[in-house]
C-alpha cells in the first residue's frame, strides 16, 4: 500500500495482515479524492474506522490542514502510528483509540471519511445518525456498492455516488 499523489506521493506504508482490516483500494482513493480537490486544502480531514490510516494520509499529502485518525482495534493504532511517524507528521495528526459511538458525537471536521467494517452493516446508520446530529459540511462513505444507504439520515442529505468496481462513495451534506 502507498500513498497515491501529493506531498508524500509513493510513499510506502504499512498494513495489517489478516482480514480484519480491508483498505481503501488506492483506485477508489483516487477517486475519492479528485472528487475532493477543490475542497481539501487546508481541512480538518477525520477518518472514521481509519484501520491503517491510509485514507487519512492520502488527505494529508493532498492538502489537509490535519487529520484525526479514528480506531479502535489496538494492532491497527499501532500501525497507524508508525505510519504517521514515517511520514514525520505527528504534528499535523491526532489518533483516538476508540468507539465511533462515543467520539463522533463531539467531532469537530470539516470531512468525515466513515468505512466500517462491511462485516457490521448496523455501523453505518449508526455513524450516519450521530453524524446527522452535529454535521460535518461533508461527510464521506465508503461501502460495498449492494449495500443500500438511505438517501437521508437527518439532517444528512446524499449529493452524490462514485461506484468503482464493487465500492461505492455516498456523499452527504447537511440540508440547507
Amino acid at each position: 500500500m502507498r500513498v497515491i499523489a501529493g506531498e508524500f506521493r509513493s510513499r510506502r506504508l504499512k498494513s495489517l495482515a489478516g482480514l480484519q482490516v480491508r483498505p481503501t483500494p488506492d483506485r477508489l482513493r483516487e477517486a475519492l479524492f479528485s472528487a475532493l480537490t477543490a475542497r481539501i486544502g487546508g481541512a480538518v480531514f477525520l477518518d472514521a474506522y481509519a484501520g491503517t490510516g491510509a485514507v487519512g494520509l492520502e488527505a494529508l499529502s493532498r492538502g489537509a490542514g490535519s487529520v484525526i485518525f479514528l480506531e479502535q482495534h489496538r494492532e491497527a493504532v499501532r500501525v497507524i502510528q508508525e505510519n504517521v511517524r514515517s511520514l514525520g507528521v505527528e504534528a499535523r495528526c491526532r489518533i483516538v483509540r476508540g468507539s465511533v459511538r462515543l467520539y463522533l458525537r463531539g467531532q469537530k471536521a470539516d470531512m468525515v471519511f466513515v468505512d466500517p467494517p462491511y462485516s457490521r452493516p448496523e455501523e453505518y446508520d449508526l455513524a450516519l445518525n450521530i453524524l446527522s446530529e452535529n454535521p460535518a459540511p461533508l461527510v464521506i462513505v465508503q461501502h460495498d456498492s449492494k449495500h443500500v444507504l438511505a438517501d437521508t439520515y437527518g439532517t444528512l442529505r446524499r449529493t452524490r455516488i462514485l461506484k468503482h468496481g464493487g465500492n461505492s462513495l455516498s456523499f452527504y451534506e447537511p440540508a440547507v
